[in-house]
């Protein structure tokens, strides 16, 4: 069926809107657990097994399957944020919550069958969630006083988010039994941070007049993504993709705070699945993603090291991240559609590093979700996901200050509601 100009426009409409709209979306490191509410409900276990158009932010050969439609959906994610320090040192002892818990983010996405074989599409989503907020303490010992501020220049933390519009083209082949898709990724990140101009009067940057508090950044690249999909038996399939390393231009106004004079690429990573019909209602799913943090200089160098900003300068220590989902979905009847997941990754954050991880603690490990999807009509459906993420917490000395030890900790839930509609 042609696509019509209604929907058209409305898909440039929400496109617009959701560039607009802050991606804050930090569960595996900084990278989401899927995208798109029916894989979110499955813990992202979906390489294998696409059900719409967002799926091409996962494997662009699943859009092959879906058919006509477009997908928008909105996200309420919450995550909670904490350290503490103890013992006496730099650092002024006690609790800091980080505030601005919670974030809306927009995910969409459109695919349009050419032919039997054919489809193109179109999707958008985020990625994002180093953001922390912390108010300066009303009491606290150190030679930072909490009245100062977590590093003793005012209130503190980091706000990056980044977006994506991503085009793919998917061809199947053998009656569909076998998919190829490729998918050219657009990225753009906005970055700010504040209250770290200490650490360039102790001269720890390169750069200390883009250091800290410069105002909103912007960084703009571009990547790739490629996927395949085959029915192996009947009922049963094999997925994977593999999304290239994208290339970002670099922060300038935090030129002294990233390595690489602000460099920030965004990571490569793969995913691997299997999907088994175990019947016509129960199908199971289970995914392997690999992101490699440590391949990013700025995120994956060691706070021990050079200058911040230098071409090998300090950054936040991240090890690469290996993660295992598996979720079920079970189809109650042709109106209704129940989903539940579990998902692990051990987190990226080594102890030795705690110290510059106040700004990031990305520490989550395990991740709980459930969702369902309920037809209106033959056209209309509507779907529902949830996620929590249980507390963690690591514990590391202060590097700078022997004696002091920082615990990071973080939980985290989101509600995401979507709208879908079949041409």
């Amino acid at each position: 069926m042609p696509f019509s100009k209604i929907s058209l426009a409305l898909l440039g409409s929400v496109t617009a809107l959701a560039a607009y709209a802050p991606a804050a979306n930090a569960t595996n490191g900084y990278f989401a657990h899927s995208y798109g509410a029916r894989s979110k409900a499955l813990a992202g276990a979906s390489t294998a097994f696409a059900q719409d158009a967002i799926v091409s932010a996962i494997n662009p050969a699943g859009l092959a399957y879906v058919g006509d439609r477009l997908d928008l959906e909105l996200e309420l994610f919450s995550p909670h944020r904490e350290y503490r320090v103890n013992g006496g040192g730099m650092l002024a002892t006690g609790s800091v919550e980080s505030d601005s818990e919670y974030f809306p983010v927009p995910t969409l996405g459109w695919s349009y069958k050419l032919d039997a074989e054919q489809t193109l599409g179109l999707a958008m989503y985020g990625n994002g969630g180093m953001n922390t907020d912390y108010k300066p303490l009303v009491n606290g010992n150190g030679l930072f006083t909490g009245a100062n501020g977590t590093f003793g220049a005012g209130r503190t933390g980091i706000d990056m988010a980044q977006a994506f519009i991503v085009g793919t083209y998917a061809h199947s082949f053998a009656k569909g039994r076998y998919a190829l898709g490729i998918s050219p990724i657009f990225a753009a990140q906005t970055f700010k941070a504040r209250g770290l101009s200490t650490f360039g009067q102790f001269g720890f940057s390169s750069e200390p007049d883009h250091l800290s508090d410069q105002g909103r950044d912007y960084s703009f690249g571009a990547g790739f993504r490629i996927g395949g999909l085959a029915e192996l038996l009947p009922g049963l399939r094999l997925g994977a993709s593999y999304k290239s390393r994208i290339y970002m231009s670099k922060f300038e106004r935090y030129s002294g705070l990233f390595a690489q004079g602000g460099g920030f690429d965004i990571p490569d990573s793969f995913n691997v699945g299997l999907s088994w019909d175990v019947t016509k209602a129960l199908t199971t799913n289970f995914d392997v993603e690999h992101i490699r943090y440590s391949e990013i200089k700025s995120v994956g160098n060691t706070f021990q090291g050079n200058l911040l900003g230098h071409a090998d300068g300090r950054g936040f220590g991240w090890n690469d991240m290996t993660i295992y989902k598996a979720g079920v979905q079970w189809q109650q009847s042709q109106d209704w559609i129940w989903r539940g997941g579990l998902s692990y990754g051990q987190q990226p954050i080594e102890g030795s590093e705690v110290l510059f991880n106040i700004l990031a603690p990305g520490v989550q490990e395990w991740h709980l979700t459930g969702g369902l999807s309920h037809a209106l009509s033959k056209q209309d459906e509507l779907s529902f996901a949830f996620m929590y993420s249980p507390q963690k917490t690591i514990t590391g000395p202060n590097p700078l200050s022997p004696g002091q030890s920082i615990d990071l900790s973080m939980s985290q839930f989101s509600l995401q509601f979507g709208w879908s509609r079949r041409f």
